[in-house]
């Protein structure tokens, strides 16, 4: 049991990093109205700049990245010591993910997760992070739907991890499984976005519809 205790523990501390909800913390700082009683009332990014306030958007994706990549990074370059490698770096990342979820500190009900994943992927290798992130640009820039758009990069996300194993990062069965994990969390906190898709009521990246999307 001790030889497991430091990976024990920091998963448990990645959650905890995870459960910051950026969007809350950054909007009461500015003195901004809670990202949870507006618009689609998620807690994340692309909720916030529904606010107008283009800064605090920009200041919640990049905390909220941020998060899903520190506990990676520090598991991967100081981990060893304690007996740590990339399998435990991954189930930190997915514990910050689920953190952002299911956030301990905000009565666990969280955002999305698709910065917080996308921090995550890079820390794990961050070609893996460029490929799922490009993937992302190129469905927003051609369909202007976020929300599609963060599904198509769900999905190849662990396809990418697959294809670059022991080539590009080390193939580990752990980190697949995490990686799909998140994969189906993030399509799965989707779901109202589905349903927005088919029935063509989605609101499209720069629409001026602030009731609905992300």
């Amino acid at each position: 049991m001790s030889s497991f205790l430091p990976s024990i523990v920091a998963i448990v501390l990645s959650y905890l990093v995870g459960s910051l909800s950026f969007a809350v913390i950054v909007s009461k700082a500015l003195g901004m109205a809670d990202p949870r009683s507006y618009g689609s009332k998620n807690p994340g990014a692309t909720n916030v700049l529904r606010s107008g306030n283009k800064g605090a958007a920009l200041a919640t994706l990049l905390l909220d990245a941020l998060k899903g990549w520190l506990p990676v990074f520090l598991v991967l370059h100081a981990g060893a010591d304690y007996g740590m490698g990339f399998a435990t770096a991954a189930l930190a990342g997915l514990a910050a993910f689920l953190g952002h979820l299911y956030p301990v500190f905000f009565g666990f009900k969280g955002g999305k997760g698709v910065a917080t994943a996308a921090g995550a992927l890079f820390g794990i290798a961050w070609l893996l992070g460029l490929a799922t992130g490009l993937t992302w640009l190129i469905i927003a820039f051609f369909f202007r739907y976020s929300s599609l758009a963060s599904m198509a990069a769900a999905f190849f996300a662990p396809a990418y991890y697959l294809i670059g194993g022991d080539i590009v990062w080390p193939l580990d069965q752990v980190a697949l499984l995490s990686i799909v994990i998140i994969s189906m969390l993030l399509v799965w906190r989707h779901r109202e976005n589905i349903r927005r898709l088919y029935d063509g009521t989605e609101s499209r990246l720069g629409s001026k519809n602030k009731e609905r999307g992300n």
